[in-house]
């Protein structure tokens, strides 16, 4: 498996769901339609005739939301625990087609911290996700810095990834429009603003000062961020502040994948931006079917040594595959 100019492709956004964690939250997304469902459950046969079909030789996997963020802080180490002794057996039964990242028990985070050491020493796992808020807080507050400090430590990333935003926000911004658009309350633009506020505010904690080595990944293009980071750094230079320069910052310590967003001029705002050592290739399978990406970055205008950067050079020295 290959592209037509003989590269390997790495997708490092790929859902899938473990039944017994998507059991816990069974109901409360009534949305998902069953295609998708039926893809998230499997990890199989299916999955990996869609991966040669449209030319994939590696998914990274990572659990779906809704997550463990959403779990009572007694239970979370415990049921994270089984969903990644799972996964590891997954990947062992593949482990030439699937990667992993860690589902961390975020509502502990001293457990956290020390369930991502135990996955990237112990299962081999490539790094970690999260998905969202926890509990209606974000992760910049200084309570959850043991998990970047031990991602840093690690050498690994954490991908911040979207998830329904907090009820507030909802009930302000999009619950007049939501029940004929559901799709604004989730990849229309509610996952966006969301993500795109968890990243600003990491840049603003502090906490890339006190983790210098610490490498976070945003999906979706940057969740818009690439686009806006100019402006963002210049409406914050306006005052005096700790802060030296927010899209320096950014550009230092955040990576972006392609995942669901296929668009010609957002990876050419975020190439120009973040150079093409930042970008890596991803799908957002299954809620974006793999073939529509591969098929994209055949198309893209770029060099060959850039389309390759992207589709696994970046990754591979990211991930360490």
């Amino acid at each position: 498996m290959a592209t037509a100019d003989g590269s390997r492709v790495i997708a490092i956004e790929e859902h899938y769901f473990d039944p017994e964690l998507a059991a816990l939250f069974a109901g409360r997304d009534d949305r998902m339609p069953p295609p998708i469902r039926d893809r998230l459950l499997d990890v199989g046969a299916l999955r990996l005739a869609e991966m040669d079909g449209a030319g994939i030789d590696v998914q990274v996997l990572s659990h779906g939301a809704p997550a463990t963020q959403k779990l009572d802080p007694g239970s979370a180490a415990e049921i994270a625990r089984g969903v990644n002794d799972r996964l590891a057996g997954i990947i062992a039964a593949a482990p030439d087609r699937f990667q992993g990242f860690a589902a961390l028990p975020t509502p502990d985070p001293a457990a956290a911290a020390d369930e991502l050491d135990r996955c990237v020493g112990e299962l081999g796992f490539r790094g970690a996700m999260v998905h969202g808020l926890t509990h209606g807080a974000f992760l910049d507050e200084q309570r959850f810095w043991p998990i970047f400090e031990r991602a840093a430590a690690l050498g690994v990333p954490v991908y911040m990834h979207p998830s329904i935003p907090h009820e507030d926000v909802i009930a302000a911004y999009y619950a007049d429009y939501i029940g004929e658009f559901p799709g604004l309350l989730t990849a229309g633009w509610g996952f966006t603003v969301e993500t795109a506020t968890q990243g600003i505010r990491l840049v603003l904690s502090g906490v890339f000062d006190a983790c210098p080595d610490l490498k976070i990944v945003l999906g979706h293009l940057g969740e818009g961020l690439p686009f806006l980071l100019w402006r963002i750094d210049q409406a914050l230079s306006r005052t005096e502040s700790r802060l030296a320069s927010f899209r320096e910052t950014f550009r230092e310590h955040f990576y972006i994948t392609t995942s669901g967003n296929f668009s010609d001029p957002a990876l050419l705002c975020s190439a120009l931006e973040m150079g093409t050592d930042r970008i890596l290739f991803s799908v957002d399978y299954p809620f974006v079917a793999s073939r529509d990406g591969t098929d994209w970055m055949e198309r893209i205008p770029f060099a060959t040594e850039d389309r390759r950067k992207i589709l696994h050079g970046n990754a591979e020295r990211l991930l360490g595959l």
